[in-house]
């Protein structure tokens, strides 16, 4: 589950840094019948301000009036859903860093000491993790531990365990 909204990944024009926090303020301006909205994110180095665009030149009358009013509300929860939202992120080219912006929940260690598990791993927001680093975290075990165990045939699963994962999954675990 998401900890804290995560960095923007995006090259900043004023320092080369290449991670903005998103500030959770929009910016929404009006022309005529016209409405554009931008969430506004600041550069973690100096501090400059990049606009993502939201809205653009999108009819006013055509826009829910209650995503206007969370757009003038400035409301956080729109700002994280834009954030995962893979239209805003390929309309704006950029990409998001979850380092340090989520954490595993695994109702306790008592399930360790079976010589079968059977796991669920359920995302609360769309986050992508490898699945080797979330069952290591989860089972108490080294990340070179757990690739061994998925060549030995010990960790099996319907998905492919190599690379990303953001949907849900699960596996076992023989001991």
């Amino acid at each position: 589950m998401p900890t804290c909204l995560p960095l923007v990944r995006r090259r900043c024009n004023a320092c080369a840094s290449e991670r903005f926090r998103a500030s959770g303020k929009f910016r929404v301006n009006a022309h005529h019948k016209l409405i554009d909205a931008w969430l506004l994110a600041l550069c973690t180095t100096c501090g400059e301000t990049a606009k993502l665009t939201v809205l653009e030149r999108m009819k006013v009358r055509s826009i829910r009036p209650e995503l206007l009013d969370r757009l003038h509300g400035n409301d956080p929860g729109l700002t994280a859903e834009l954030l995962q939202d893979p239209v805003v992120r390929r309309r704006n080219h950029v990409a998001l860093d979850w380092t340090g912006a989520w954490r595993l929940d695994t109702g306790g260690p008592e399930h360790l000491d079976r010589e079968v598990i059977d796991v669920s791993v359920r995302f609360t927001a769309r986050i992508p993790v490898r699945p080797v680093r979330l069952i290591a975290e989860g089972c108490g075990l080294s990340r070179a531990e757990v690739e061994r165990l998925i060549t030995e045939g010990k960790v099996v699963s319907a998905v492919r365990l190599s690379g990303r994962l953001s949907g849900d999954f699960t596996f076992m675990l023989k001991r």
